[in-house]
């Protein structure tokens, strides 16, 4: 059997791809994967022998360069789709199944390419803010905010699939005549399909039942990492009390040049070490101190079980593989849906929100404090061991089992 993957996105959006194309080869599939060409991607999915296929341009030269406009985002649209089209159909010949993810018109173009070659797919979400809901607002596109006095979740829902099909609709439309295909009325529905899946952790991001969707919960997709520490940050570690790390993944930290100085100086002031993840804002230490060391891309999961606290940005794999560890989380969101995971840290009782994206001393310090407290501690500790570990190996053998469903009988 032969899989493909597909998506379009930051590092939590290929990651988790990761740990599903082990457990699918465990079982015996063939897997491939289309995401962005950029080098951190090609190696990580290299280091575990699974082929990247790259399409569009790289995920990081658009994330930290300039946002775009409400204007532009449609031209970005009919890029990123024209290139789905080129790179999946190449990629998905032979396949007996894609799963499709990542931005909205990059799923939108690989599920697509799926219907033209007769292929069965699945859209998969990270994060439910993308599943209509009654129980929960939409997020907005940049530039096309909601009337403030709408407040009804099904009408906002309403207005999201308008303003989906407005950004994204006559790009995909086009595209998909250029293959033979009708056009599609209703992007998102097309896109979310009849059975979506959601690959969150149900104790971290709880689906609530509606009768519009039927959506598969399998848990989070996360491999685990085996990957030794560097000796450098080992010897780091060893040679004190746990640090507190302070990294915000793939953000850009545009509004927030002085994040690091504002973290490293909040952490000291309670007596802490602190240990800077680079990331895409290239975040640098301040000054030559010994209680302070810089990181590039590491791993995680080794990590995180070594530090008092994390500071992080919110978004959906950090905020899993924190809580997985029982370390406390400072969430300092950015945008889309990291707000939402900075409230469920809250609500969970194992860290504390962040007011708002810029991080100063002050605000730091008063986070700091409630995730350090004890009583924070003890519910990580405890949360930690209700997070379920198997998402990637349930949904291998949901695909697996979704093929073998769609074959057509052998012939006696």
């Amino acid at each position: 059997m032969r899989v493909l993957l597909s998506t379009y996105g930051s590092r939590g959006d290929v990651e988790p791809l990761v740990g599903l194309a082990v457990r699918l080869r465990a079982l015996g599939a063939q897997v491939r994967v289309c995401a962005p060409p950029d080098e951190d991607f090609a190696q990580r999915l290299a280091g575990v022998g699974v082929p990247l296929v790259p399409v569009g341009l790289s995920a990081r030269a658009l994330t930290t360069g300039p946002p775009p406009s409400s204007a532009d985002l449609p031209r970005r649209a009919a890029e990123l789709i024209a290139g789905q089209f080129d790179a999946v159909t190449a990629a998905a010949e032979g396949c007996d199944a894609l799963v499709a993810t990542g931005v909205m018109p990059a799923a939108a173009g690989a599920r697509s390419v799926a219907e033209k070659l007769g292929i069965p797919s699945v859209s998969v979400t990270f994060q439910q803010l993308t599943l209509p809901s009654p129980h929960h607002p939409p997020l907005a596109y940049p530039g096309r905010p909601f009337p403030p006095e709408v407040t009804d979740n099904r009408v906002l829902w309403d207005l999201d699939a308008q303003s989906i099909n407005a950004l994204f609709g006559e790009a995909l439309n086009t595209n998909r005549a250029s293959i033979g295909l009708p056009p599609v009325d209703d992007v998102r529905d097309y896109v979310i399909g009849d059975r979506p899946w959601l690959a969150t952790d149900p104790i971290l991001d709880p689906w609530q039942e509606t009768p519009d969707l039927d959506v598969v919960q399998s848990g989070a997709w996360v491999l685990p990492d085996e990957r030794p520490l560097p000796a450098e940050l080992g010897a780091f570690l060893e040679a004190g009390a746990p640090p507190v790390y302070v990294g915000f993944g793939s953000m850009p930290m545009r509004e927030s040049r002085d994040a690091a100085r504002a973290a490293i100086e909040a952490v000291r002031a309670q007596g802490l070490r602190v240990l800077v993840a680079r990331g895409w804002a290239d975040l640098t230490l301040i000054d030559d101190r010994d209680d302070c060391s810089a990181v590039g891309e590491v791993n995680q999961q080794a990590l995180f079980g070594r530090v008092a606290a994390v500071v992080h940005h919110g978004g959906a794999g950090t905020t899993t593989t924190a809580a997985r560890a029982g370390a406390p989380q400072v969430v300092v969101p950015q945008g889309v849906d990291q707000p939402y995971w900075a409230g469920r840290v809250a609500d969970l009782g194992i860290g504390t929100a962040h007011d708002g994206p810029t991080p100063t001393f002050e605000s730091l310090s008063a986070a700091l404090k409630v995730a350090l407290a004890p009583e924070t501690g003890a519910r990580a500790t405890t949360v930690a061991g209700m997070i379920r570990t198997d998402g990637a190996m349930v949904a291998a053998r949901l695909l697996l089992d979704m093929v073998s469903r769609d074959r057509p009988p052998v012939s006696a």
